[in-house]
């Protein structure tokens, strides 16, 4: 099935329901026309990361189901799919041959001895000082082998995630036979997890470097485009990086849409959200919500830096039940890149708001991305943070059936319902878009239009009231969108 220009949902396996199976029942029953695809996160056995440390690709984790129920997932909607080309599984069978044969394993081409990587064995301080990294020091972790010896291997993320040297024909072999099962599994579009961390020189920052990622996609591309599978490369990065990317013809990430609109509803301003409405890629999937949490690097230069800061601090104090705690080391998180906390919660939990920060999502150019819990309009999960400790949990509630029957009974759900609705059929959304600001107010007009077809969106940022119209060529007469408030 291909991609279509209608809602995709992001969720786990074990999200909405207790397995695929499960997810399949809620989605056909409740989001048959409001949801077109859904990007299945990591359902493979993994050992860490919530499944972004795949032991393999060729299974799906036994309690989420089997491949199966992904082909009954895929005959209802397109799909999406990880890979995480940057790295593999500490505890996989690749690696775990590695640590007892060395270097007389089959795999052994497919890690980054640090002996065989820098010039001297080591690098320098100078050299650790330019690396693009996720942790104080040089990543790598010191490896024992059954043969006793210890050696430094390149692991940028967790230590259970263990980078891949993408220039190794071994490991472009392994990337290629693992995209192809993807295909013939049901992918639509694959995600490219963490691509930018996975080219490294010596003397470089390791991350991002051009031409070898240019070089890296393009070989990618060229394994899937018989399939007829496109790929999203994904980067939390100044969104600069995303023009580069668009330019080329790549999908990309709209991750800096999200500050952007909280920005906007707790400021009241237009300027900032309007001027990015204008220059960012058409050929995109927008966010406002992730499993990782709500981007803030991704819109440096879009907003100034007190601009980030206040609206950091608005999401402390206007949101509802967010504390600055929740975002240090108190609970295991020190991530500067992102904020957790649920999108409805950011707003307050207040229905008006968030329905309309959705309705500027659909409204912006590209394909909308719904995060399951703010498919659901969800709360902060305090308790699921408290019990783990972990701060991104509290963004990652786990719905029974039975939570999602009781959910789909509130207002701000039917209202969101008929917005996602008319998003995925109305056909203006397949063309142009047009900004308009009243200067010196918090008003907003957003048009979208194709042929005779014509949508508006006008809002008030600051006071969340807002109306959709829209053009009906059947009757020759504009319409107001009814139920979406």
């Amino acid at each position: 099935m291909g991609i279509k220009n209608e809602v995709m949902l992001i969720t786990y396996a074990d999200s909405m329901g207790k397995d695929l199976n499960e997810l399949n029942e809620v989605l056909t029953k409740y989001f048959q026309d409001s949801v077109g695809g859904v990007h299945l996160l990591p359902f493979y056995p993994s050992s860490a990361d919530r499944g972004f440390a795949p032991m393999t690709y060729k299974e799906v984790d036994k309690p989420f189901g089997t491949w199966e129920d992904v082909k009954a997932l895929s005959d209802n909607f397109y799909l999406m799919f990880d890979f995480m080309v940057n790295h593999i599984s500490r505890s996989s069978e690749y690696f775990q041959d590695f640590i007892n044969k060395k270097d007389d394993s089959d795999y052994a081409d497919l890690f980054i001895q640090y002996k065989n990587f820098w010039p001297n064995g080591e690098p320098t301080q100078e050299d650790v000082d330019k690396i693009y990294k996720r942790k104080p020091r040089a990543p790598y972790i010191d490896v024992t082998f059954n043969d006793g010896s210890t050696e430094k291997i390149w692991c940028t993320f967790d230590e259970e995630q263990i980078d891949l040297n993408v220039y190794h024909e071994r490991t472009k072999q392994f990337i290629k036979e693992n995209l192809h099962y993807l295909a013939e599994k049901g992918a639509s579009i694959i995600r490219l997890d963490a691509f930018a961390y996975a080219t490294k020189q010596p003397g470089t920052n390791c991350f991002f470097i051009e031409p070898d990622t240019w070089e890296m996609l393009d070989e990618i591309k060229a394994i899937l485009d018989p399939c007829g599978v496109e790929i999203l490369p994904e980067i939390h990065e100044h969104y600069s990086i995303q023009l580069k990317l668009a330019e080329r013809g790549y999908w990309v990430y709209d991750f800096a849409l999200p500050m952007l609109v909280l920005h906007g509803l707790y400021s009241g301003r237009t300027d900032r959200l309007a001027n990015w409405l204008r220059m960012c890629p058409k050929k995109q999937f927008t966010t406002l919500d992730t499993h990782d949490g709500i981007g803030v690097v991704d819109v440096a230069d879009l907003l100034t830096s007190e601009e980030i800061e206040e609206t950091r601090d608005d999401l402390f104090t206007k949101g509802a039940n967010v504390k600055r705690v929740y975002n240090t080391m108190e609970y295991n998180n020190l991530d500067i890149y992102q904020l957790n906390c649920t999108y409805y919660s950011a707003l307050g939990n207040k229905d008006d708001a968030y329905v309309l920060a959705r309705a500027i999502q659909f409204f912006a150019p590209g394909i909308p991305q719904v995060y399951y819990v703010g498919l659901l309009a969800g709360e902060n999960d305090i308790a699921l943070l408290e019990e783990t400790k972990v701060g991104r949990n509290i963004n990652r509630h786990y719905y029974t059936k039975a939570e999602i029957d009781e959910t789909m009974n509130r207002p701000v759900m039917s209202h969101l319902i008929n917005l996602m609705k008319f998003r995925n059929s109305y056909p203006a959304f397949e063309g142009d878009i047009e900004v308009i600001e009243q200067e010196g107010t918090s008003l907003i007009e957003i048009i979208r239009t194709a042929g005779e077809h014509r949508a508006v969106l006008k809002a008030d940022l600051a006071t969340y009231d807002y109306e959709v119209t829209y053009y009906d060529p059947g009757l020759g007469e504009i319409k107001n969108l009814e139920g979406i408030k």
